[in-house]
């Protein structure tokens, strides 16, 4: 009599612990649904087995809380529409920063950051992500400006959107999933420590009344938070701050003081260059790199976002959406820009926005504060914000990375990628060049662990047959065999002492590339020129396909 199937209830939750890319380990329910499977055990016997459904698209991607749900819940909306305040006060001096890095007038960061802030909240496929001008942009296309003037930057501008918007056709938004944890680490501890030296210059050569109107904001940002969070701590730092030196008339640098505010709406710029061959290798190298290092940084920073909220988001979706954003920039006179990670932060960790709308109205908000109320934007003290951005370091950097027990417990080459990340973007204030340098340092590292997992075994047996006993040697090769792995494959033969029978076993590996194929014709050719014959087995079907394509036809044996 067969037993009654033994079920688990499907409805029953399980918890499981995700590590995210930043090393945080977030204890997570589980609460997707199950599906038991029967499968039939001996002597009639069935258990029933619990199969997890995989969400679908829709649901996997679907924001939470959406923009309808924020729109019909005040509590959710005030939080977005306080958020995107925030988030507009902190982009007004660094648009007017940028701009000054990037050669070009502040009216052109500070329109750059509204169209692209703004686009970005219907286009982009990370929600609560900001957009706007950026100095890694600046960098790459300054000389573009300072060389060949408004027009010319301009056109290299919506070059780049056009680029992006091919390379997201293209797919490269798939790539990130080849960017290792180590370096996700180092990108974001490099990011925290990029903000943080931003800040150093406006706490230099600046009356002593900065700092202790540095430290109040502080104090309100680190306490205000436990004892409530309906208004975000960022705000009022900044509103108690600019009351403070308004009503005693401190005399502190303040954000009117890093460039003139805009006092009209922007307005439709169409560059005159002419449509040539000539133009176009001109500016194709800087909005080549600007689309690269623009969508780097945006699908980074959109991976960090979606561990900070645990969601996910549109990757191809972003990639194309930021190159229409630069389109517009352009087009409306714009420096073009990419992902504010700095900003993010404020928005998505100090302020606790998860929807569009706070992205939307910080682009709103900023041209509404410049435009209509520069007169009183250009009062706020830049002890203000410095104070803000300093605690959004504080928050970003990964401090489990550093620790002595989770330094000790890592591998010495994963410590050292991140090490090599951070140091690289440190040097070059670069992040993309930094991420880049990682990524090709964890590859190396990578492979040179892997290669040392290969190895052969020798084994000589006396076989007997009709004909009689004979003897061969038998190698077992173990692991996996790629270019670096199969380097050193041919000197684990004794070609000149091994019988006339050699019997290669490769049931345990699995060739990879054309490298160990060479390797592999090489061997054979050595052992044939020694007058003895060899036989390989074992290969698996993908492997078999490989070498018969390529077997004879690489020079493995000269």
């Amino acid at each position: 009599m067969s037993s009654p199937p033994l079920r688990r209830p499907s409805s029953f939750p399980t918890t499981s612990t995700d590590i995210g890319p930043v090393g945080r380990a977030t204890g997570r329910l589980d609460t997707s649904i199950t599906a038991p499977r029967e499968v039939p055990q001996h002597k009639g016997a069935t258990v029933a087995i619990t199969q997890k459904k995989s969400p679908s698209d829709a649901n996997r991607y679907r924001p939470e809380p959406s923009v309808l749900t924020a729109l019909k819940t005040p509590r959710i909306l005030t939080r977005e529409v306080l958020a995107g305040l925030v988030v507009a006060l902190a982009l007004i001096p660094e648009a007017i920063s940028f701009s000054i890095i990037a050669g070009v007038d502040p009216r052109v960061g500070l329109f750059s950051s509204f169209v692209m802030a703004v686009s970005i909240a219907f286009l982009g496929g990370r929600p609560a992500m900001i957009t706007a001008a950026t100095g890694a942009v600046a960098l790459v296309i300054a000389p573009v400006a300072r060389d060949y003037g408004m027009d010319y930057f301009i056109a290299t501008v919506i070059l780049a959107g056009i680029f992006q918007v091919l390379l997201a056709v293209l797919g490269v938004a798939k790539l990130m999933r080849f960017i290792p944890r180590s370096v996700m680490v180092g990108f974001v501890n490099a990011l925290a420590i990029l903000i943080f030296t931003a800040q150093v210059p406006h706490l230099i050569g600046v009356p002593w009344l900065v700092y202790p109107l540095v430290a109040i904001g502080l104090v309100i940002l680190v306490f205000l938070p436990r004892l409530t969070k309906v208004v975000p701590a960022p705000l009022v730092a900044i509103v108690l701050l600019t009351v403070a030196t308004v009503v005693t008339a401190l005399n502190v640098p303040t954000v009117g003081d890093q460039g003139e505010l805009p006092r009209s709406l922007p307005e439709l710029f169409i560059p005159n260059v002419p449509l040539t061959g000539e133009t176009f290798a001109i500016i194709a190298p800087y909005a080549l790199a600007m689309a690269l290092v623009g969508l780097l940084e945006s699908l980074m920073t959109a991976k960090l976002v979606d561990d900070v909220t645990d969601t996910h988001s549109r990757k191809t979706r972003e990639a194309w959406g930021q190159g229409v954003s630069n389109m517009l920039s352009g087009v409306f006179g714009g420096m073009g820009g990419c992902a504010m990670i700095g900003q993010t932060m404020i928005n998505v960790k100090a302020s606790g926005a998860r929807t569009r709308i706070s992205t939307f109205l910080a682009g709103v908000f900023l041209l509404i504060l410049v435009v209509v109320f520069g007169d009183i934007v250009a009062v706020i003290p830049m002890a203000a914000l410095v104070a803000v951005m300093i605690m959004v370091s504080v928050g970003t950097f990964d401090w489990h990375s550093i620790k002595p027990s989770t330094l000790k417990a890592l591998p010495k080459s994963e410590t050292l990628v991140m090490v090599v990340t951070v140091a690289v973007v440190v040097i070059t204030h670069n992040l993309a060049i930094g991420v880049i340098v990682g990524v090709l340092a964890a590859m190396v590292l990578f492979a040179r662990r892997v290669a040392h997992f290969a190895t052969v075994t020798r084994d000589i047996r006396e076989v007997a047959s009709d004909a009689g006993s004979h003897t061969t040697v038998y190698y077992r090769v173990d692991g996996e065999l790629f270019f670096a792995s199969s380097n050193d494959l041919t000197t684990q033969f004794e070609y000149a002492d091994d019988p006339e029978r050699v019997t290669i076993d490769m049931s345990g590996s699995h060739i990879w590339d054309a490298s160990t194929v060479a390797a592999l014709d090489a061997i054979i050719s050595k052992y044939e020129r020694h007058g003895k014959t060899v036989t390989v087995t074992g290969l698996n079907e993908a492997s078999t396909s490989l070498r018969t394509r390529l077997a004879g036809n690489l020079g493995g044996g000269h």
